[in-house]
């Protein structure tokens, strides 16, 4: 879909389809025809609640009209799910070309971002293994954000990002059988070399061992795939800030290995890669973007199966870090990646690190599928996470680390366990399982295990969510801009 954006009146555009907000109490703001579209809401066609929808002719166009809700009520979500709801509508009804009317004084409401990014979601579609094209597949070809302030920066801005949320939702929708480590890294590499600041390192198994990381190895023993641990490096000029270090989950199956998960929840397994699709699209974006901060992805990818190879429970491994890890379950094995992927981002110079993990199930227990769950051991560094969350519109909720998490994962035959023996606060004791393994550089761990697929939200019911990519990119330009005076 084309996207631009213009200062014209909407109802001078090109566009065939117009979306004009209703915010309650307020009317119409720019009318056609001797109150054609006024008309509607005096009839109660059309109201100004949340995600209601009217549809108007007037003046040579078609006429969406979208509730916003109240004025004190108004958010970028809010906005998000309007051009959801109206881009469906449009979609519906064959429309071609679409202008959407920001709302006026909606400035801190970042409009223009949160209309782009609503409708683009929502444009989604994984039709990459349908033999014929479905219904209405030609879609909407253009969206025109009309303002009476140039919003081209944003738009743009906009555009970047959530394609890149898109593309990462491609990685989580596809197969197992074709996003294996290898095709992962295959596509870290078509990432970086679009960028001459971006560059991309692939190493396979024997690498991985040879570097030490047995902990990385283990998990990739049962399967006869190739796991990848991928390295990108954003090194632009005029770089400020700390050095941001991203380390993703890429898990690209997950059996739960010998402790195999109930064949009912498998299915979606395909999805637990979801951490390093973030990581890979957020650092093509960061570059696309032109953002001037030093950034290190570090990616583990690997399948997580059962086999005469696979790691056991009460296997000990030896960690990249030098910590020995006794295997107490074998389905906690992304804890397992992510400890010695944080060492090579640390060994690299990363000053900050994040990681981003689809890794436990207990926080869609506590959290469901509304909040990722967040952790962080340095309150600077809490803040400016939380921060770019906001800015980015992703819901992330504090939770705590704690010396008694910590004692709950010291091993009995190794330096730490990889599960809790009570199976209590499980999300907690995983994230203090890692924090053994940050070199106590500032950190920060996103659980994104709820929030990975299926949001529900209009501009993603089903399937991956891409989720994380607009936080990572926003955190790039907070590190980029350096802490607020």
């Amino acid at each position: 879909m084309r996207v631009t954006a213009t200062t014209e009146a909407a109802a001078s555009t090109a566009a065939d389809t117009v979306v004009v907000g209703l915010v309650e109490g307020e009317g119409v703001p720019h009318d056609v025809e001797e109150g054609a579209l006024q008309a509607l809401v005096d009839a109660g066609e059309a109201q100004a609640s949340p995600g209601a929808l009217a549809v108007a002719h007037a003046a040579g166009k078609r006429w969406i009209l979208v509730g916003l809700g109240a004025r004190e009520r108004l958010s970028a979500e809010g906005l998000r799910l309007a051009a959801a709801a109206a881009h469906g509508r449009a979609r519906e009804l064959g429309a071609s070309i679409v202008c959407f009317e920001l709302p006026h004084k909606a400035r801190e409401h970042q409009p223009a971002r949160a209309v782009v990014e609503g409708t683009l979601m929502a444009a989604y579609r994984f039709t990459a293994f349908k033999t014929s094209a479905p219904d209405g597949a030609s879609g909407i070809e253009a969206l025109i954000v009309s303002d009476h302030v140039d919003q081209a920066g944003e738009v743009a801005r906009a555009v970047v990002v959530t394609e890149a949320v898109n593309a990462a939702r491609d990685l989580q929708n596809t197969p197992a059988n074709h996003l294996t480590p290898t095709a992962l890294g295959a596509r870290a590499h078509v990432v970086a070399a679009a960028h001459d600041t971006l560059s991309c390192e692939v190493a396979g198994r024997d690498a991985i061992v040879e570097r030490g990381m047995g902990a990385f190895a283990a998990v990739a023993a049962g399967s006869e795939e190739e796991p990848a641990l991928i390295t990108l490096r954003y090194e632009p000029e005029g770089a400020t800030g700390p050095v941001l270090g991203l380390v993703g989950k890429g898990v690209t199956f997950d059996s739960g290995g010998i402790s195999i998960k109930p064949a009912g929840s498998m299915a979606d397994m395909k999805y637990d890669m979801t951490g390093g699709a973030a990581v890979v699209e957020a650092l093509g974006a960061i570059a696309a973007l032109k953002l001037p901060v030093r950034v290190i992805g570090v990616v583990g990818a690997t399948e997580n199966l059962l086999s005469g190879s696979a790691m056991k429970p009460s296997d000990v491994v030896v960690s990249a870090a030098g910590l020995t890890v006794q295997i107490d379950n074998t389905d906690a094995e992304g804890r397992l990646v992510l400890a010695d992927c944080l060492h090579p981002a640390i060994d690299q110079g990363a000053e900050r690190l994040v990681d981003v993990a689809t890794l436990t199930g207990a926080i869609m227990s506590t959290l469901g599928k509304v909040y990722s769950g967040f952790w962080a051991d340095d309150e600077g560094w809490a803040n400016e996470v939380a921060g770019a969350a906001g800015e980015a519109g992703e819901l992330i909720w504090r939770m705590p680390l704690h010396e008694r998490y910590a004692e709950l994962v010291k091993g009995a035959t190794a330096d730490v366990a990889n599960q809790s023996p009570l199976r209590t606060g499980a999300a907690c004791t995983a994230a203090e399982f890692l924090h053994r393994f940050t070199g106590g550089v500032p950190w920060a761990h996103l659980d994104i295990c709820g929030t990975a697929w299926d949001s529900g939200r209009a501009y993603g019911p089903k399937g991956g969510t891409g989720v994380m990519v607009r936080t990572l990119v926003a955190l790039a330009e907070r590190t980029a801009a350096g802490p607020a005076a």
